[in-house]
């Protein structure tokens, strides 16, 4: 595998993929897309990005009225919507019949596939990147990595020092997000990366999704066993031990030193807090407070969860004493 040689600084957080340059007034956006512009229609857009990551000069698109205020309130300043309506102060808004297809649109326009290169990536010293990974675009691997064989990292993928990622693993998929017509799925157009942060291990046979238009994130330290799905622009903390078959899905936030035994469940956009310890094949339903055991499903604190199943040991026994 060909690669440029040197050390690789890491921690900065890496920007979201569609960044526009030069940045596009709401007005020049606007015409792209055939929409119609209202507000302040020189404000520039210097990136798109969906509702869970937005920062200021984002577009983000919203389509639903369960979802109107925090589009409008977010950090975004251009929204792409279907709602003719009052426009935030020195936002601009832009009114289309359809901002998840139209935002699709912008995504291809800004950020066009990119082929895969082959054997290529920039590597960092001392790094062993076994000759059957499969490398996309814009992947940086840092110093002292062992990158096992089999492994695919997909287009923008940004790896620290000192990882080791086990065989079979997939970094960077598309992630499960569609909308639902008539007619069937229309698929997000992705556009996100993933971040893995100095000396983490992932086992083998893990899958990773990239965020649809930022970054999904593991922390500095963290080490995750074999077979651990983690969704869309997740963002795992530091020195966080997760456990085999254990499922996350997108847009969760799991802070620093967080374990997560076997068959955990977590559903999406929940938070789990620092120092929590969730027990083997326990489901969330609601996020977590950290420095708790928590255990069940739905799970709650371990010691009133246990007590609830030995009470539950006892239902026959109390229903014979009844019955007779």
């Amino acid at each position: 595998m060909s690669c440029s040689r040197g050390a690789t600084t890491f921690g900065t957080p890496h920007p979201h993929p569609v960044q526009l340059d030069p940045p596009q007034t709401a007005a020049q956006i606007a015409e792209l897309i055939g929409a119609t512009v209202k507000g302040n229609t020189e404000r520039l857009v210097t990136g798109l990005n969906e509702i869970n990551r937005v920062q200021e000069g984002d577009l983000v698109f919203v389509d639903h009225e369960k979802y109107y205020d925090k589009a409008l309130n977010s950090a975004a300043t251009t929204i792409l919507i279907n709602k003719d309506i009052e426009v935030p102060t020195g936002k601009a808004i832009l009114v289309c019949e359809d901002p998840c297809l139209d935002y699709n649109k912008l995504v291809r326009f800004f950020n066009p596939l990119l082929g895969w290169p082959g054997k290529t990536a920039e590597i960092g010293v001392g790094s062993d990147v076994h000759n059957t990974v499969i490398v996309g675009p814009n992947v940086k691997i840092g110093a002292g990595c062992r990158i096992m064989p089999g492994v695919v990292l997909y287009e923008n993928t940004v790896i620290g020092d000192r990882v080791i990622i086990h065989a079979n693993t997939v970094i960077g998929a598309d992630p499960f997000y569609y909308k639902k017509r008539p007619t069937g799925y229309d698929k997000m157009v992705p556009c996100g990366s993933v971040v893995i942060e100095d000396d983490v291990e992932i086992g083998a046979l893990c899958t990773i999704d990239r965020g649809i238009s930022a970054d999904t994130r593991i922390g500095a330290g963290t080490k995750i066993d074999n077979h651990v799905q983690v969704g869309h622009d997740t963002l795992i903390g530091k020195h966080c031990l997760i456990a085999s078959h254990v499922g996350i899905s997108g847009a969760v936030v799991i802070e620093d030193n967080v374990t997560l035994w076997g068959q955990v469940g977590v559903p999406s956009k929940l938070r789990i807090g620092k120092g929590a310890t969730v027990l083997g094949q326990s489901g969330l339903i609601n996020s977590l407070e950290g420095g708790r055991t928590y255990f069940g499903s739905p799970a709650g604190e371990a010691k009133v969860k246990m007590r609830e199943v030995a009470m539950i040991a006892k239902l026959p026994e109390l229903f014979k004493k009844l019955k007779d």
